[in-house]
């Protein structure tokens, strides 16, 4: 019987965001370097001639769909509620060129769920999410597990 193995991919990025309504001084625009590890788990190609022979999934793949699912579209953005005051949103809009208009509260739990279901749908055959770990800060993360959403 094979077994399943987890790898586990590294990736870090620069965003800002604003909480709107928060009762601390998240509720002003401020920024983050984010490191988010993906876990995927699988059972390893075990087929001698395949180049991908002993391999769960490449990691220059994984690199792949995390940067054109979440990298690339986040880094050093400023991430905002579609329900942000009209007026405050359109002065952002001003203010800066990359806007990730969310239908969330970009807070560190909302992100890691949405980063979670924009993966999920990318990875080939026989390849799961099994988790997600983003730190907002140095010392202060959410965890998203495939387990607890199923």
């Amino acid at each position: 019987m094979a077994s399943v193995i987890r790898v586990t991919k590294e990736f870090s990025f620069e965003m800002a965001h604003v909480l709107q309504n928060y009762d601390g001084p998240c509720r002003n625009v401020h920024g983050h370097s984010y490191r988010l590890f993906v876990t995927l788990a699988g059972t390893p190609v075990a087929e001698k001639d395949h180049p991908k022979n002993g391999m769960v999934i490449d990691f220059t793949d994984i690199r792949k769909i995390v940067g054109r699912e979440i990298v690339d579209l986040f880094d050093h953005s400023v991430a905002i509620s579609s329900d942000f005051e009209a007026a405050k949103l359109n002065a952002l809009k001003e203010m800066f060129e990359n806007i990730r208009i969310l239908g969330y509260q970009p807070t560190c739990e909302n992100l890691v769920a949405d980063f979670a279901s924009r993966i999920r749908t990318k990875l080939p055959g026989g390849v799961r999410l099994y988790s997600l770990k983003l730190y907002e800060t140095a010392t202060s993360y959410a965890e998203w597990f495939a387990s607890d959403n199923e």
